[in-house]
């Protein structure tokens, strides 16, 4: 056995190793919402989408962090490495304990805004919060040296025991689906923090980070939490309005349809995972990382447009497979949602590449965009289909207006590049 683990380990390299991994955790995933929706039929697993919901929306927000810690822990020197970390463990555990606390004391208002059977699921996922902070930012410390193998073990085993756990407590214990979910989702946190990087928690760490590092850290923080927000927006809105306005059968549907065409997300994450790591190494050698960029929207858009097309072609097909003839009636939908998720995942990759080089203006674009699905789903929503169109036409333009601020960044950069010469060149965060 360790005779065929080094025989891997010398064949693949690390990257293509955390891609194979991130395949198997995305289809662990996956099927794990698919058991979900087969098990529990349209109305149940409308509540258990809610948690899963939640659960991507708490994963954006404490990306933030795992962010931060990629970019600075791949920048800064040993001494500044152990004081970022130690700080940001100090930092994403209050930010648990506060966000934790606030779902435990309105769950039962939770409960009421999102029509669920329990306010006691919400409880059980709010106690847990705080451990997938922490976990958050044991992933950035990985992924920032490069340790894919170790940040491909962190996933598989949360995903594993998210569903095993699950499963054993629906069938073995016969316990309601919202709390088999919860419960579940809670200890899958706690399974996640292996392997763990124990901080080394410094004196005087206000000292070993200069004033300029602090600074630059808290603006990427800062400016990266905003764009995590309006990812919240544009992936996760859609489902949350979908559960407060119709009703809980036809909120199942809906979320089976989401999971089905938002199978492009997530085949694209383990690309954006990658893509932050590499586009640093570049840029600190000095390399144009546009190939990198181009490199990645290519995989992107072969993958999108296959899914895309067989969703269009075999909407039936594919419902009834996945999820059962008991949710055929969301098929006709199935391609024009996955089309909207096509291009808010391409766009996705623009804004990434963006904040791997310090530049935050597709951050604003995506936050506008954002903000006009809500408004649009909240005063049209008569339909399922108007929904969906409503995200095709919004993502269309997010995807078009992060082109186009592409461009002009490429072409400002090229008119302002001649005029800087190699003794004067400042590596300056850009918020022009």
């Amino acid at each position: 056995m360790i005779a065929v683990t080094q025989k891997i380990r010398k064949t693949f390299s690390q990257e293509q190793l955390f891609m194979l991994s991130a395949f198997l955790v995305n289809g662990g995933n996956y099927l794990y919402n698919l058991l979900l929706g087969r098990f529990l039929g349209p109305t149940l697993f409308a509540d258990a989408a809610i948690l899963i919901t939640l659960l991507l929306v708490l994963s954006f927000v404490a990306m933030t962090f795992q962010l931060t810690v990629t970019k600075f822990t791949f920048e800064l020197e040993n001494a500044q490495r152990e004081s970022l970390i130690a700080k940001a463990y100090k930092y994403a555990a209050s930010t648990g304990i506060i966000l934790g606390m606030a779902t435990v004391i309105f769950a039962a208002q939770l409960q009421s805004v999102f029509q669920t059977h329990s306010s006691g699921m919400f409880i059980a996922f709010g106690l847990a919060v705080p451990l997938y902070f922490v976990m958050s930012v044991n992933r950035g410390f990985l992924q920032g040296n490069n340790r894919f193998g170790s940040l491909a073990m962190t996933y598989q085993l949360e995903m594993l025991c998210r569903l095993f756990l699950t499963f054993t407590f629906l069938i073995l214990f016969d316990l309601p689906s919202e709390y088999a979910v919860s419960i579940a989702i809670a200890v899958s946190f706690l399974a996640g923090l292996f392997p763990f990087k124990k901080p080394l928690f410094i004196k005087n760490q206000t000292l070993i980070l200069s004033k300029e590092h602090q600074e630059k850290i808290i603006i990427f923080f800062v400016l990266t939490a905003c764009y995590e927000l309006t990812q919240i927006v544009c992936n996760n809105s859609d489902i949350l309005l979908v559960k407060h306005y119709f009703s809980s059968y036809e909120a199942g549907l809906y979320a089976s349809l989401a999971l089905i065409g938002r199978v492009v997300y997530f085949v694209t994450w383990m690309f954006v995972m990658l893509l932050l790591p590499q586009v640093l190494k570049s840029r600190k050698e000095g390399n144009n990382a546009v190939p990198i960029l181009k490199k990645y929207l290519g995989y992107i858009s072969i993958l999108s447009f296959v899914i895309v097309s067989f969703s269009f072609l075999f909407p039936e097909l594919a419902v009834d497979v996945l999820f059962g003839e008991q949710y055929r009636s969301i098929s006709s939908l199935l391609g024009w949602y996955a089309l909207a998720t096509s291009f808010f995942a391409l766009s996705n990759i623009f804004v990434y590449y963006f904040l791997s080089i310090d530049t935050y203006q597709p951050i604003l674009i995506t936050a506008v965009f954002g903000i006009l699905q809500v408004v649009a789903i909240v005063i049209f929503h008569k339909s399922l289909l108007k929904v969906v169109m409503i995200q095709v036409y919004v993502m269309a333009a997010l995807l078009l207006g992060q082109i186009f601020y592409f461009i002009y960044h490429t072409y400002r950069s090229k008119k302002v590049q001649p005029q800087l010469n190699d003794d004067s060149f400042i590596h300056n965060i850009d918020l022009s």
